[in-house]
C-alpha cells in the first residue's frame, strides 16, 4: 500500500491541532505582552542591592518576579509551539529569537537575586517573616538558596564562574555540531544490495529492521564514522567531565556527581543503590539476552540483533480515536477527577496528533500555565498509542502541579518528570494484557514491554555506571583517552549483556554518540523514574482509593517539597534498593510469560 503524502498544515483538520489561541488570541497580543515584559525588565533590576533593606521591598520583589516568570512562560510556549508546529514559519522563527533574547536579558538583569538572598541571615529572614506574613510562601525557596551557601563564593569568584559558564557549555555545542552537522555516514545495503542512506536519525529504524544484513550494515556504518572521529569525541567528552570536576571543586563539592545531585536535594545514595540493585539483577537481563537469542534463531546474537521486534508477523493498526478510548479507558483506576482532565486533553484542543510538513518530529508535553500542550506525529500503530499515554501523564502530573501550586513551586524537578508518564504507560499494558488470550498478542505486547525494561532500566544504569567510572578516572588525575573509554565501555556491555551476546567491537564505540553523556548525570534518572513509576502502578492497582488519593497528591507537589520526600508521600521510598528491585522482578515475571507464549 503507498504512504499516504504528508499535508501541509492548512490541510490538516483543526480538531486534530492545537488551539494557540488560549494562550494568545492574535500575534498582536503576543507583541504587546512582549513589549510589556521587556518594559518590567529595568524595574526588577532596580531592585539590585534592596533586598535586604527590609520586608516589603523583599516581597514586593518576589512577587513582581513570578509575575514576570509567568509572562515568560505564555511568550515562550506561545512562540515555541507555534515554531514547531511548521518550523518553516518565519514569523514563529522571529517570535522565538526574540523570547530567547529577552531571556538573556532578564536572566542578567535578575542576576543580583541569589547573592542578596544569600547575604540574608535566617534570623533577618525570621524578622522579615514576623513583620510581612506573606513572605512565609517562600520559606522552602529561602531555604533551598541557604543551603547552598556552603558552595557559594565570593561575589567576585562567583561572577569569574558565571564567566566560565559559556565555556562549560562548549563540549556540547561541539559534540552537537560535529553528531549532527558535520559527521556523515556510508549508506547501508540491505540482503537485496539496496542502499539506506544512514543518519543518526535512521538508525534506531534500521536497526528495527527484519532484515539482519540491512542491521549489520547500518550497525558498521554508524560506527565506522564514529569511529574515525574518536580521538576528537574523546577529547570533547573528556573537556565535558573535567568542566564538571572544576566546578564541582570550586563550589567546595567532594565529586562531580555529588553537585550534580544537590541541586534537586537527591542522595548520592539514590544513584549508588541503583546501580547495585541492577548488578544483582543481570541474570534476568542474561535470561532475555538468550530468549532474544532463541527466537531470532540466531547462532550468535550481536548487538545490531538488540531492537528488532522479537515477535514478528503481527501487526495491529491502532487508529488515533480508538487510541484516545482504549488510553482512556485503561486509566480508570486513577478516577474520575484525573480522567476529566484527559478527556479535557482530549477534547479541547490541547493535542496536536498528526506529521505535517515542517513539524517537529518526535513527541513530547510543554507545561504552559493555561493548559498543556502535547505534541504527537501519530501513526496509528502501538508505540504511538503508548506515546498519548506518555504524554498525558506529563500533561496531567504539570496541569495538576500549575493549578494546585503557588508560581514559585509548580514546575517539578528532572528527577520525578518521568515518573507519570511512566505509570499510564504501566497502567495501559495492564489493560491491554487484561483484555486478549490471544498468544500472539499477549507476546507482541510483553514485547513491548520487555524493549522498554532493557532499553530504560537496563541501558541507563548502565550509562549511569559509565558516567560514575569517567568521573571517578577524572577526579583521579587520569586522561581520558579514546583507548581507555572504549576499554571501560566494552567492559560494562559485556557484564550487562552477559556471555551469550557478542559485544562487537564496535559497541566498545557507543560512548562516543550518546548525547546524554553531556547532560551531567541525567541519564540515571530515567531509570529511577520508570521504577517508581512501576511501583506506584502497582499500588494504584492494589492499594484502593488512599493509594490513588495519595498518587493524586504527588501529581499536585510541582516542587513544594524534595523529590524523594514526594515519593514516599506517594508510598515509593527512593532511599532503598526495594522500588528498582520491584520493578527488576516485574521484569522477571513477563520473561517468564514470554517463553511460555513463545513455546506454544
Amino acid at each position: 500500500m503507498p504512504s499516504r503524502p504528508i499535508p501541509q498544515r492548512d490541510q490538516v483538520p483543526q480538531q486534530y491541532t492545537w488551539k494557540l489561541s488560549d494562550l494568545y488570541e492574535t500575534p498582536d497580543a503576543w507583541q504587546r505582552d512582549f513589549d510589556d515584559l521587556k518594559a518590567q525588565i529595568p524595574q526588577l533590576a532596580a531592585y539590585a542591592g534592596r533586598l535586604g533593606e527590609c520586608a516589603d521591598t523583599l516581597y514586593a520583589f518576589l512577587e513582581e518576579e513570578q509575575a514576570a516568570g509567568t509572562r515568560f512562560s505564555n511568550l515562550l510556549n506561545y512562540a515555541q509551539r507555534g515554531s514547531d508546529q511548521d518550523t518553516r514559519d518565519p514569523d514563529f522563527q522571529d517570535r522565538v529569537g526574540k523570547i530567547m533574547s529577552l531571556y538573556v536579558e532578564l536572566s542578567a538583569a535578575l542576576a543580583f537575586e541569589t547573592p542578596e538572598l544569600l547575604k540574608l541571615s535566617p534570623e533577618t529572614w525570621a524578622d522579615f517573616c514576623a513583620q510581612k506574613p506573606e513572605l512565609r510562601l517562600y520559606q522552602r525557596y529561602f531555604d533551598n538558596v541557604q543551603r547552598r551557601r556552603p558552595h557559594t563564593l565570593s561575589d567576585a569568584e562567583e561572577a569569574l564562574l558565571a564567566a566560565a559558564g559559556e565555556l562549560a557549555q562548549a563540549p556540547d555545542d561541539i559534540f552537537g555540531k560535529l553528531a549532527d552537522a558535520d559527521l556523515t555516514f556510508p549508506d547501508a545495503v540491505d540482503s537485496r544490495g539496496e542502499h539506506h542512506p544512514m543518519s543518526n536519525g535512521s538508525y534506531t529504524r534500521l536497526m528495527e529492521s527484519e532484515d539482519r544484513t540491512l542491521r549489520k550494515s547500518a550497525f558498521q556504518s554508524m560506527y565506522a564514522a564514529y569511529g574515525g572521529m574518536k580521538n576528537t569525541l574523546a577529547a570533547t567528552l573528556s573537556a565535558q567531565v573535567k568542566s564538571l570536576q572544576f566546578f564541582a571543586n570550586a563550589r567546595r563539592y567532594p565529586s562531580a556527581l555529588a553537585a550534580s545531585l544537590d541541586a534537586t536535594h537527591v542522595p548520592e545514595s539514590v544513584y549508588h543503590n541503583l546501580i547495585d540493585t541492577v548488578h544483582a539483577n543481570l541474570d534476568k537481563m542474561y535470561r532475555y539476552v538468550s530468549l532474544r537469542k532463541n527466537i531470532l534463531g540466531v547462532d550468535e546474537l550481536h548487538m545490531y540483533d538488540v531492537y528488532t521486534p522479537m515477535v514478528e508477523g503481527f501487526h495491529k493498526e491502532i487508529p488515533y480515536e480508538e487510541a484516545k478510548e482504549t488510553v482512556y479507558a485503561a486509566l480508570a483506576p486513577l478516577g474520575e477527577d484525573y480522567r476529566a482532565v484527559l478527556r479535557e486533553a482530549m477534547e479541547g484542543r490541547w493535542i496536536d496528533v498528526y506529521e505535517n510538513v515542517g513539524k517537529r518530529s518526535g513527541g513530547y508535553m510543554a507545561g504552559a500555565l493555561v493548559h498543556p500542550y502535547i505534541l504527537l506525529n501519530y501513526k496509528d500503530d502501538l508505540d504511538s498509542m503508548f506515546t498519548l499515554a506518555h504524554e498525558l501523564g506529563h500533561a496531567v502530573h504539570s496541569y495538576r502541579s500549575n493549578q494546585d501550586q503557588p508560581p514559585v513551586y509548580r514546575e517539578y524537578v528532572i528527577f520525578v518528570a518521568e515518573v507519570a508518564s511512566t505509570c499510564n504507560e504501566a497502567l495501559l499494558m495492564d489493560y491491554l494484557l487484561e483484555r486478549t488470550d490471544d498468544p500472539r498478542e499477549r507476546a507482541w505486547l510483553i514485547n513491548h514491554f520487555l524493549e522498554q525494561f532493557r532499553g530504560t532500566i537496563y541501558r541507563q544504569t548502565m550509562f549511569a555506571e559509565f558516567e560514575r567510572s569517567m568521573g571517578r578516572r577524572c577526579a583521579a588525575g587520569e586522561t581520558l583517552t579514546a583507548d581507555l573509554l572504549s576499554r571501560d565501555y566494552l567492559a560494562l556491555n559485556q557484564t550487562y549483556f552477559g556471555p551469550e551476546m557478542v559485544s562487537d567491537p564496535e559497541i566498545a564505540l557507543e560512548w562516543s554518540r550518546i548525547p546524554h553523556f553531556y547532560y551531567d548525570y541525567y541519564v540515571f534518572q530515567y531509570a529511577t523514574g520508570y521504577a517508581a513509576a512501576m511501583a506506584l502502578a502497582k499500588r494504584i492497582r492494589t492499594g484502593g482509593k488512599e493509594a490513588v488519593d495519595a498518587y493524586l497528591s504527588f501529581l499536585s507537589g510541582g516542587c513544594s517539597k524534595d523529590p524523594i520526600d514526594l515519593l514516599k508521600d506517594a508510598g515509593v521510598d527512593m532511599t532503598t534498593p526495594a522500588p528498582v528491585q520491584e520493578a527488576l522482578d516485574q521484569f522477571g515475571v513477563l520473561l517468564d510469560e514470554m517463553e511460555q507464549l513463545l513455546k506454544a
